[in-house]
């Protein structure tokens, strides 16, 4: 599949991390990469390293036919956040140049055995919970003493994983909704879709294309889909894969993973195996479950015996910004949670504590916040918003918690934060004066909450600058700061 690669030119598109993945597998195939990049600065450090360097605008003005256009390449490998509709890949797909993504190249690189037996393929997908997914089968695995890594979307790219030596038998791989966009090859041994709710949407146009994109996770040998989300569920009679079962928390069906009396049930690939106790999962409550059975799903897919998946599931931690317990100030406990990058993932988060002071915003990227905040509206003690879609989440608190105390904790024009140079400094003020805010809402038994149901990168770094930016103000607390006091 690879063969007409060699002794041709193939554009890397993206200087990011998966980009830089790419440098090597190129040129074992005998390939030449050239990388192209928007910014001036990834190209120079591209060029730096020895390596070709186009332009995006000198690709895109080419005439077609022309010895430095598009034409001279044999393959575009782009990165996974390069929507469609860039002018570069828009323009390949015209000359009829074949477009895939690192996750399509590395799935043929495996094939190929370039580095080499196969390896089995267990995918992960989802709106929210992916990383704790990929970690807890990972877990599994290694309490299996199967050879294994989590890769992908969760830090290390799939080409990486494979070259390693020794190397491993088995790849946890997170994939995001645009990574399989671009992968329309592969085929998991398993692969599973959490959930799919409002996320990215302007990147994919609308709700189906984006949950038609999370559906290839479902092409392989088993698909597994979680059945309390109705829109993961009803993918199942779209799945292409051999065989497809189910996981809920509640009480399994045949063919299906679930709980019953707190111990997690296997009922799909046995008659029935208990695999865990409820309380051996982290993190607790409904979200941590279901990925608890998503993980077990996989794993019992590729016959790995029950007690393995309690040990990995035991052994398993939450890592950090993922409601991450911070510290209790005079009675009153701050959770970190700066992972909720969408209102799914914050609905999840604030029901799971009965009095919650929430602070919220960013960038919402398209997702609506009526419905999460109409569900959640009792709950509320308080709400303290940031970033440049606070006025949405703000508007959405008035009409359907009118009686709840809003304080927005703005920086002027938020929006043009991302293109200043001291925004970290900034941000970071922001966030110790929310924290502040949210602490004088607070009392003994409530939770201060960060949730935020939008991404970061209108203030902060990521996710983990937002969430390391809470925690240091929480840290800067006195009992004092607590407003309720009892």
């Amino acid at each position: 599949m690879l063969e007409f690669l060699r002794g041709r030119d193939v554009l890397v598109a993206g200087w990011g991390v998966s980009g830089r993945s790419l440098i090597e597998p190129l040129r074992d195939i005998g390939a030449n990469p050239v990388v192209t990049d928007a910014g001036a600065k990834a190209l120079a450090e591209a060029a730096e390293l020895g390596l070709e360097v186009a332009a995006c605008a000198d690709l895109e003005s080419t005439p077609p036919g022309e010895p430095r256009g598009l034409s001279r390449f044999a393959l575009v490998i782009t990165s996974p956040g390069w929507r469609p509709d860039s002018p570069v890949l828009a323009a390949a797909v015209t000359e009829g140049i074949p477009v895939w993504g690192d996750v399509e190249f590395a799935w043929w690189v495996d094939q190929a055995r370039i580095y080499g037996p196969v390896r089995k393929w267990l995918v992960i997908t989802g709106t929210n919970g992916k990383t704790t997914t990929t970690q807890m089968t990972h877990a599994i695995l290694r309490a299996a003493g199967i050879a294994s890594v989590a890769c992908g979307n969760i830090g290390l790219p799939i080409l990486d994983a494979l070259r390693r030596t020794p190397g491993p038998q088995v790849l946890a791989v997170e994939l995001s909704s645009f990574q399989l966009h671009w992968a329309p090859s592969v085929r998991p041994e398993a692969g599973v879709v959490l959930n799919v709710a409002e996320d990215h949407l302007d990147w994919h146009g609308g709700l189906d294309a984006y949950a038609a994109a999370k559906a290839r996770a479902l092409y392989g040998r088993v698909g597994v889909v979680g059945l309390d989300d109705a829109v993961a569920a009803s993918l199942a009679r779209k799945a292409k894969a051999r065989r497809v079962i189910g996981f809920r928390v509640g009480v399994p069906a045949d063919g299906e993973l679930g709980v019953v009396d707190g111990k997690l049930l296997d009922r799909a690939f046995t008659k029935a195996a208990i695999l865990a106790e409820v309380g051996d999962i982290s993190p607790p409550g409904p979200a941590g479950v279901a990925d608890a059975l998503a993980a077990s799903a996989l794993t019992r897919a590729i016959d790995v015996a029950p007690q393995f998946v309690r040990e990995g599931l035991i052994e398993h931690k939450v890592g950090p910004h993922r409601a991450a317990f911070v510290r209790e100030v005079a009675g009153v406990d701050f959770i970190d949670d700066s992972k909720a990058t969408n209102p799914h993932a914050a609905r999840s988060s604030i029901l799971a504590h009965p009095h919650v002071v929430w602070i919220a915003g960013g960038q919402l990227k398209g997702a609506h916040v009526e419905d999460l905040v109409e569900e959640v509206a009792e709950r509320l003690v308080g709400a303290v918003l940031i970033g440049s879609d606070a006025p949405v989440i703000a508007a959405a608190l008035a009409r359907h918690a009118p009686e709840v105390p809003v304080v927005e904790v703005r920086a002027g024009d938020d929006a043009g934060m991302q293109d200043d140079p001291s925004r970290a400094d900034k941000a970071d003020a922001l966030m110790a004066r929310a924290v502040r805010e949210a602490a004088g809402l607070a009392g003994r038994g409530d939770t201060v909450l960060l949730a935020p149901a939008a991404a970061s990168l209108d203030m902060f770094a990521d996710y983990t600058h937002r969430g390391r930016s809470f925690a240091a103000a929480v840290h800067a607390l006195e009992d004092g700061d607590i407003g309720r006091q009892l």
